[in-house]
C-alpha cells in the first residue's frame, strides 16, 4: 500500500519455556505485537470545565452525612457530547503529531455514551478534523476499555502496513442513576491517540495483551437510561482479577518487573481501586500518582485509563518506560508496554496539557448539574 511505512525488524523478547517437543515462547505467544513497530505519534486530552463537588451529591442524597469517594467530577456543558469532546482531543493529537489530517486512514471512537444510537460518532469527528473522505470510520464499545480497544485495533492497522496513521479515541459523558453510588464518580472527558510508525513516535508501543472473561459486573440494557452494577461483585472477580492478570502476563512475557517502569497507569473508577491494584502488583505510589486523576475529574469511563496516560506523557522523559492497563466491565483488560522517545520534549507543548484542562474549572451545584445532564424529564 502506498501509505504503509517501510518494514522494520519487529522487537523481540520473552522468556523461553521448555516443553517435551520444542522450546516455546509460551508467554510471548499470548502478546499482541504488530509486524512493523508502531507508537503514539500524537496525543491529546479533553476535560469539560464544569465541576460537581462530591459533597454536593452527598448534600442532596444523604444530607451531607458519610464519606465521599472523590473530590469532584467533570460535567459536560449543554452543548457538549462525546462527538464535540472527541474533536477537541483529536485536534490536540494532530497538533502534537504535526501531520495533515488527510493522511489519517481510520478514525475510531470508543465510548459507552455515543450521542446517537444509530449514526456513528466517528464520521462526525473525521469530518470536523478534515480527514474525510478517504478514510475508514467506526465506533467501538466495551464499557470503560473501549478506548484502549480502539488503540489495539489501530496498532494492528498500522503494524500490518494497511495504514500509516490511525486515530483512536476514548471519550465518555458517563451517566449515574440519581442517588446511586455511581453519581459521585460518573464524569466526562477522555483522550485521543494518533498511532503511527515507531520512528515518528513520542512513545513506542512494545507490545500489548488482553485478558477477557464473561463477568457481568456492570451493564445497561437497550432503552435503559442508567446502568446497573453488581455492587461488591465489581471488585475481586471483575476489576482486580482482570487488571492483575493482564499486567502480570504482559510483564512475564517481556521479562519486566515493576521497578523497570518509571510510570504505571491503571483504570480508575475511584481512588482506592487503582491504588490497591498498584500495591498488589508491586508498584510504588510515586509511579502511579501522575496518572491518577479520578479524584479531581471523576471516572471518565472509556477515557479513564488513557487520560491518565496523557498526564504521564505530559511530564515523562525520554527513555521512561510506562505500563498502561485499562479495564472494561463485562469484562476485560488491555495492558500496554510503552517506551517514551526523545521526540516527546519537542512536541508535548504544541497543545494544551491535561493539567491545563483540569485547572480550568467552574464549580456548579446539583440543580445546574441536573439541567446539564437532562435528568429532569418534561
Amino acid at each position: 500500500m502506498s501509505d504503509a511505512h517501510p518494514a522494520t525488524r519487529p522487537i523481540s523478547g520473552g522468556r523461553s519455556v521448555k516443553s517435551g517437543r520444542s522450546t516455546l515462547f509460551e508467554s510471548e505467544s499470548l502478546l499482541l505485537r504488530p509486524h512493523f513497530p508502531v507508537g503514539i505519534v500524537g496525543y491529546g486530552a479533553y476535560v469539560p470545565r464544569y465541576r460537581l463537588p462530591a459533597r454536593e451529591v452527598a448534600r442532596i442524597w444523604t444530607g451531607g452525612k458519610g464519606g465521599v469517594p472523590l473530590g469532584e467530577k467533570s460535567v459536560p456543558g449543554l452543548d457538549e457530547d462525546v462527538a464535540t469532546m472527541s474533536i477537541e482531543a483529536a485536534r490536540n493529537a494532530l497538533l502534537r503529531a504535526r501531520i495533515a489530517p488527510d493522511l489519517i486512514r481510520a478514525v475510531w471512537v470508543g465510548s459507552e455514551s455515543h450521542p446517537y444510537a444509530v449514526k456513528p460518532t466517528s464520521t462526525i469527528v473525521a469530518e470536523a478534523i478534515g480527514a474525510v473522505p478517504n478514510i475508514q470510520a467506526a465506533d467501538w464499545e466495551f464499557a470503560c476499555k473501549a478506548g484502549t480497544e480502539a488503540m489495539q485495533a489501530a496498532i494492528g492497522f498500522v503494524g500490518a502496513g494497511m495504514a500509516r496513521y490511525v486515530l483512536s479515541i476514548g471519550m465518555d459523558t458517563a451517566q449515574g442513576r440519581p442517588g446511586d453510588a455511581l453519581e459521585y464518580t460518573a464524569a466526562a472527558g477522555g483522550a485521543a491517540f494518533l498511532i503511527g510508525p515507531a520512528d515518528e513516535s513520542l512513545a513506542t508501543i512494545t507490545a500489548s495483551y488482553s485478558f477477557v472473561t464473561d463477568t457481568p459486573d456492570f451493564w445497561r440494557r437497550e432503552g435503559e437510561m442508567y446502568p446497573s452494577h453488581g455492587d461488591r461483585f465489581t471488585g475481586e472477580p471483575a476489576y482486580f482479577r482482570h487488571i492483575t492478570s493482564a499486567a502480570k502476563t504482559l510483564m512475564e512475557a517481556l521479562e519486566t518487573v515493576p521497578a523497570d517502569y518509571a510510570w504505571a497507569v491503571f483504570h480508575q473508577p475511584n481512588v482506592k481501586f487503582p491504588q490497591r491494584v498498584a500495591r498488589m502488583l508491586g508498584f510504588r505510589s510515586e509511579q502511579t500518582e501522575p496518572g491518577l486523576l479520578v479524584g479531581e475529574i471523576g471516572n471518565v469511563y472509556a477515557g479513564s485509563s488513557i487520560i491518565g496516560l496523557t498526564s504521564v506523557l505530559d511530564m515523562a522523559q525520554p527513555g521512561d518506560r510506562v505500563l498502561l492497563v485499562s479495564y472494561g466491565s463485562g469484562a476485560g483488560s488491555d495492558a500496554f508496554d510503552l517506551l517514551v522517545t526523545d521526540k516527546i520534549e519537542e512536541r508535548r507543548d504544541l497543545a494544551l496539557l491535561t493539567r491545563d484542562y483540569i485547572s480550568r474549572r467552574t464549580e456548579i451545584d446539583y440543580a445546574t448539574y441536573a439541567r446539564f445532564r437532562r435528568k429532569l424529564r418534561m
